[in-house]
Order: C-alpha cells, then structure tokens, then sequence
C-alpha cells in the first residue's frame, strides 16, 4: 500500500502492513481489549516499520486527558533550571506523562514568559509548571481556571496555584549567621533587585536583616542583576573595609572571586567570599566555594508529583512546600583574623 509522501502513517495503514483489522490495531496500540500475542507482535513490528506516532492531541480530545505537562523555565544556562528540569522529566516519565518545555538560551523575559506560557496553554497539556521568577503572579493567575499549576523555585500566595521552594529567608540567615560566628563584623552584601528575582532578593534581604539583628551594619551593594556583581564589587571595594562579600549566587561568587585575583588578593586570607545554590559545575571541592546548597532535584520531584496528583484528581488543595536547604562549609570563608 502506497500513501502520500510527507503524509503520517495511521492506523489503517498499520492495518494494511500488518493484515489485521482495524479494530485489531486500535486495541492493541492502546492496550485495550483483548488481542493475541501474535497479532500485537505483527501490529508492533507494522508501526515501526512505518514510523508510526500516535496523536496525543487526537487522543486527548477522546480521554480529556493529553499525559502531557508544560513546564515553562526561565533561562536554560543556568544550572538551576537545567537541574531542575532534569528532575522534573524523570518524575513525570515515572508516572507515565510526558514533558513538553518552553525555555530560552537566555534570561526569558516577562513578554517571552508570558507568550510561552500561552503557547503551553495552546497545546492542551492537562497541567503546567512555572519557574520564572520574572513573572508576576498576577500574569499566572487568569489561567488557574483552564489548567493545574505548580509554581516551582518560588513562593506564591495566590489563590489556585500550588508553589514547591526553598526557604531563602532561612538560606541567607544560615550563611549571615556563619560568617558572623566566625568573627566578621563589617559584612557587604550584592543585593539583587527584586523586580528581576523574588528568590534572589528574598535571600540577599535576610542576610541583611540577620546582620542588623545583632547590632552590626551591613554594607549593602545593589545590583539589578547578580550578573552585574563584578561591576559592583570592582566599584565599590576600595575603602569599604569589608572583610566579608556575600553573593546571591554561586555564580556571582565566582566573580567575586575573580575581581580578588586581578587585585592580586585571594579568599579567605584577603576577604572571604559566600555564594548560593550548591550544585552543578560551581559544586566542586577543587572550588571550594562557600555556599548554601538548594534542594532543587527536590524541588523539581515534588513539583510534578503535586502537579500529577492535582491532574488526577487526587487532591484540590493548593498548597505551599517550602524545603529547607543546607550550608556547604567551602574554604572561601574564613574565621577574622584576631589583631595582635
């Protein structure tokens, strides 16, 4: 039997090259329905041969349900999302579903969040994921009524909408605390702003506020981005008399790092230095970094599982999942050395 070209085989094709019926294919591609184990064995080896795929979107208007997720990432070259996403593909493949994603190779702005986020919407997928710190709840909101979401890597309030995060506030206590026990007293602070990133800001806000709680005055540096830390370090070092840069990412540390060695200075012995995140290439015991590491495989688990359980009608409740991560103890911070 000859089709068009370019045309996508269907199941009466399969039913040609296999010579069963119809009605033979149909139950055994789907898996209802009583059929031998020779005829699924010819049906099998029929739609290999011809390539054959079936049509989510054709069996989701039948079964209401496509076994589809979107899941909307902020920006694909930073290891959170990628680690992220990662984890949320194995945990929606252990429960049969598929993952379609909509990212950038840059940061995703908010009209770019927004238009991808649609397009998800487009496709029928039966739940949706957020993790975009740029877009504002409000733009989330009009769509609780069409899909389940999980907002993943944030903390939201909103009505509808069910949020899986790490405890920032306790993230940029624990490492202000650190460097305070070790005897650090004038503490400088890269603050990122909070319109770029609620998670960012969230922890650079509690460094400060846990430095101020114990009379001492941090020295806060801000920046519209924690890719623009090296500007403001490099700016503002001189006669700050800081003994301590606090980063809102561990990639922002490294660039702490680097401003240190062009002056010829070097962490902890010249000024100690603390990230946070915790995984991926910056993770390694050769950098040693000081960080705060984000239970972000978690996150991602958890996410799908909520969101799953939300599509099978397992649960109507929207909840708030805040994870607690842990402080990585690198050599980049040191305890003050004591004036003689």
């Amino acid at each position: 039997m000859t089709r068009a070209r370019g045309k996508a085989p269907t199941i009466l094709d399969i039913a040609a090259e296999a010579g069963v019926s119809k009605s033979a294919v149909s139950r055994a591609l789907s898996g209802q329905g009583e059929v031998s184990a020779e005829t699924r064995e010819k049906v099998e080896r029929a739609a290999r041969k011809l390539g054959y795929v079936a049509n989510a979107m054709a069996r989701g208007l039948v079964s209401s349900q496509t076994k589809t997720v979107g899941v909307l990432l902020r920006d694909m070259t930073r290891p959170f999302y990628a680690l992220l996403q990662t984890a949320m593909q194995r945990a929606a493949e252990d429960r049969g579903y598929q993952v379609v994603t909509a990212t950038s190779a840059a940061d995703l702005g908010v009209a770019d969040a927004l238009r991808a986020l649609r397009n998800l919407v487009s496709l029928q997928v039966d739940g949706l994921v957020v993790s975009s710190a740029r877009l504002p709840s409000e733009e989330i909101v009009p769509f609780i009524d069409r899909v389940p979401i999980v907002v993943a890597g944030r903390r939201e309030t909103s009505r509808g909408i069910t949020s899986v995060f790490c405890d920032d506030a306790d993230g940029g206590t624990v490492l202000a605390e650190h460097l305070l026990q070790l005897g650090h007293e004038r503490i400088a602070v890269v603050l990122a702003d909070e319109a770029y990133s609620l998670s960012q800001y969230a922890r650079g806000f509690a460094m400060v506020e846990r430095i101020r709680a114990v009379g001492k005055t941090p020295v806060v540096w801000h920046v519209a981005t924690d890719r623009e830390a090296t500007q403001a370090i490099t700016d503002q070092l001189d006669g700050a008399g800081v003994t301590a840069i606090m980063c809102p990412t561990d990639g922002s540390a490294v660039d702490a790092l680097e401003v240190l060695r062009q002056r010829g200075q070097s962490a902890p012995e010249d000024c100690t230095v603390t990230g946070y995140d915790g995984f991926g290439p910056l993770n390694t015991p050769y950098l040693g970094l000081t960080t705060f590491r984000q239970p972000v495989e978690e996150i991602g688990r958890t996410s799908i599982n909520l969101l799953l359980d939300k599509i099978e009608g397992k649960t109507d409740q929207d909840r708030l999942v805040e994870l607690r991560g842990s402080l990585i103890e690198g050599r980049t911070a040191g305890r003050l050395p004591r004036l003689p």
